[in-house]
């Protein structure tokens, strides 16, 4: 058979040799991130003022001259990935300043919304998290069902059994899970205010992985909401003593579901912790992505009497606009996830 492979435009070479070259290189920018945070530079910029030269940068962060030429390709690299903004004058050395990614890699910031990423930049740059991927190809050939992480470390990601094998990277990949699960929580209740002013109650399900931080977030924003967490016992175990009215009910949300107006699941890793014994569920949400709220809601009829988990019938999707929002449609106290 003659072969159907039609060779492509010059152009369209050149471009595909330019996509390649940036496809193999585009691990730099996020190791790049990485030493911008392992060095302390957000944290040195914001200190700063806000702005500041790569001189003057060598000089707060105690780095050797002669890695200041160095320095400099770092910094443009980073504000041409968004990093960083960048100021050009004619007269005066280019200066750096804080964008709204790098604000979130300072800490101790003075707001209550703000939460330090540090630790998910460092998670997904460490070797631990990057080796998986290296060895990728030789885990395709292994008959394994596996995860390539659990292959090569033995152990599972944020699971007791990493805290054995590396406590430290453990804490850190924790860390990165509290900051991605609980960001923006706040800001959403804020923007989607209507859509719990009309709910009297909600049963909040933590899953194995997850805490409890949303629902107190929720209960705090409306205490006329009547919240019951469903969560395992050690989630139960550190509840703070800080007056927020909730029930807690010590349970698994594949077995049983408090009744309730409201049912609010976080959505984690595609329900990964429900291997093992317990009988696969017959929907698969998707995992939330970065930007998107870190949960989904259904809200049901306050007639209907099941208890127990019910399949939703659509995945969630991500809007345009890059935010999970809650949809009103088919009847009073009916929604979706859209």
């Amino acid at each position: 058979m003659a072969s159907e492979v039609v060779r492509p435009s010059d152009a369209e070479l050149l471009q595909a040799q330019a996509d390649i070259w940036r496809l193999s290189l585009s691990y730099l920018t996020p190791l790049s991130l990485k030493c911008a945070v392992v060095l302390g530079i957000p944290r040195a910029i914001y200190r700063h003022g806000g702005a500041a030269s790569a001189a003057e940068l060598i000089t707060a962060l105690s780095l050797p001259s002669a890695k200041l030429p160095f320095l400099r390709r770092l910094l443009r690299l980073l504000a041409a990935s968004g990093v960083f903004t960048v100021d050009r004058q004619s007269t005066e050395e280019e200066r750096y300043r804080i964008s709204p990614v790098s604000y979130l890699l300072v800490e101790g910031i003075p707001h209550e919304d703000h939460m330090n990423h540090t630790s998910f930049v460092l998670t997904c740059t460490s070797s631990r998290y990057i080796e998986p991927a290296i060895g990728l190809a030789e885990w395709f050939r292994k008959d394994t069902a596996t995860s390539p992480f659990e292959e090569l470390h033995g152990a599972t990601l944020f699971h007791e059994s990493m805290g054995s094998l590396d406590a430290d990277f453990h804490d850190m990949a924790s860390d990165a899970l509290d900051t991605h699960d609980n960001f923006g929580v706040e800001m959403a209740l804020r923007e989607f205010r209507d859509l719990f002013e009309g709910i009297q109650s909600m049963t909040y399900c933590c899953g194995n992985f997850g805490d409890d931080k949303g629902a107190r977030a929720i209960a705090k924003a409306f205490p006329h909401i009547k919240c019951t967490v469903l969560a395992p016992p050690k989630i139960i175990a550190a509840k703070p003593a800080d007056g927020v009215k909730i029930n807690y009910v010590e349970g698994d949300m594949f077995s049983f579901i408090p009744p309730a107006q409201t049912v609010v699941l976080k959505v984690l890793d595609g329900f990964g912790d429900c291997r093992g014994s317990r009988p696969q569920p017959q929907w698969h949400p998707r995992p939330s992505m970065p930007g998107t709220l870190p949960w989904t809601c259904r809200v049901r009829r306050s007639d209907e009497p099941s208890i127990h988990l019910r399949p939703l019938r659509r995945r969630p999707r991500c809007s345009r606009s890059g935010r999970q929002t809650i949809q009103q449609q088919g009847g009073a106290g009916q929604a979706r996830a859209v």
